[in-house]
């Protein structure tokens, strides 16, 4: 994109078209023009137009709507697939939920990302059959720990494929992997604000025919419900990728206060389990908990750095990041120290095996991430050093995904 935007900097129809055609690639390849360029009357008046502060969201009503419906319109038929057929609802929601979501969202990037050779389709289309095909397949059921993991594990996989065609299949440039964790922040955002919109249209709905006598429960989440809910994720998606600035603004917001609120949280709650004894090491719930709130404070740390590294001379948030990062490196220990005494004492088990390389996995990202956080306090110039330590680990969770969905499965006889 920045070549394409240097290449046709005397051709503004041409600039303005590829605004148009991905806002969000274009203002990340202008930011990154050479210094050189900014004398030119063109680049001016761009950086005028793209920091122009606008408040308003809009819909940009161009060739991507249609598209965007079209595939709103199959998320919801996937879904419907139970109540259409004979398919046990079950059956089918516990193995498929992600498959409702994510192939629309993939098919929304190849369109922008203009990925339409042959073989590229058919690469992406095998990359998503082959799990559907295999979880649909696999033998178990909710009590059953291999199959519980492959469900659970499943959007992982799906995730990452989404990730690859996000950035246009360039693993070797690490800003766009920025940018896709960044989307995610964005996303979950708007995907949120628009289920919030939708449950207080549902509750208005309902009541004003509850007041005529009228119970249209069951029909409204059946018909409208599934449709919504299914729909959701593609216009926050759209949304997200059609107003960058409006959306991006709420979730260096939203960092910034839990950052520096999760770390005092945590660090009373450390002090609290050692002062009242809480033993993780037998109580088999706690240390799934203690589990859970690695996974979230991880995240946290991970969001929160991608969105600090917009103001890389921030040494307060950095300081905070630090903080946390050392935190949660010690909640790590104790819980990778007790999935290792349960191993030693009780045997290996599917879940425990699966808990124990995400544990070792998360420990050596956080040291990672950790000592570059440590070298950028004295250099602020160094936060790039910490978002390429970011993505270095993305390829090696999705490694560990497969093997929880595709090995572990038959490595315990599918128990």
């Amino acid at each position: 994109m920045k070549e394409q935007i240097i290449a046709n900097l005397e051709n503004p129809k041409r600039l303005e078209a590829l605004y148009r055609e991905d806002k969000a690639s274009f203002r990340r390849s202008f930011a990154q023009l050479s210094p050189d360029l900014h004398d030119n009357k063109t680049v001016q008046i761009w950086h005028e137009r793209l920091n122009f502060d606008n408040q308003e969201a809009s819909w940009n009503l161009n060739k991507d709507l249609p598209f965007v419906f079209f595939l709103c319109l199959i998320a919801g038929l996937i879904a419907k697939i139970p109540h259409l057929t004979s398919v046990d609802p079950e059956y089918f929601y516990s193995r498929n939920v992600p498959f409702v979501v994510f192939p629309a969202l993939t098919a929304f990037f190849i369109w922008k990302q203009h990925m339409f050779s042959i073989r590229q389709i058919l690469g992406f289309a095998t990359a998503f059959l082959i799990p559907a095909i295999y979880i649909n397949l696999l033998p178990g059921n909710e009590k059953t720990d291999t199959f519980v993991l492959a469900c659970i594990h499943l959007p992982m996989l799906l995730w990452g494929i989404l990730g690859y065609i996000f950035i246009g299949g360039d693993n070797k440039d690490y800003t766009k992997k920025i940018d896709f964790l960044r989307f995610n922040g964005d996303f979950v955002v708007m995907t949120g604000l628009i289920l919030i919109a939708g449950f207080i249209m549902t509750g208005m709905t309902i009541g004003l025919f509850s007041v005529i006598g009228i119970k249209i429960e069951t029909y409204y989440f059946k018909y409208v419900g599934t449709w919504g809910l299914s729909a959701a994720p593609v216009i926050a998606t759209y949304l997200v990728r059609s107003n960058p600035n409006i959306v991006g603004k709420v979730p260096p917001v939203i960092a910034r206060i839990f950052a520096p609120i999760v770390l005092l949280i945590l660090t009373v709650y450390l002090g609290t389990v050692f002062y009242t004894g809480k033993d993780p090491y037998n109580d088999r719930e706690f240390l799934l908990i203690f589990n859970l709130l690695l996974v979230g404070v991880m995240a946290l740390i991970l969001f929160s750095v991608v969105e600090i590294a917009r103001k890389s001379a921030d040494k307060i948030g950095t300081i905070i990041l630090f903080a946390l990062a050392v935190i949660t490196i010690a909640v790590n220990s104790v819980a990778l120290s007790a999935i290792m005494f349960r191993i030693a004492n009780w045997g290996v088990t599917p879940n425990r095996l699966a808990v124990l390389g995400s544990n070792i996995l998360i420990l050596a990202h956080l040291l990672v991430v950790t000592y570059q956080l440590f070298k950028t306090i004295g250099i602020p110039g160094r936060i790039e050093n910490v978002k390429k330590s970011i993505t270095t680990f993305l390829p090696i969770y999705l490694v560990w995904t497969i093997i929880v969905i595709f090995v572990l499965p038959y490595l315990f006889g599918f128990k």
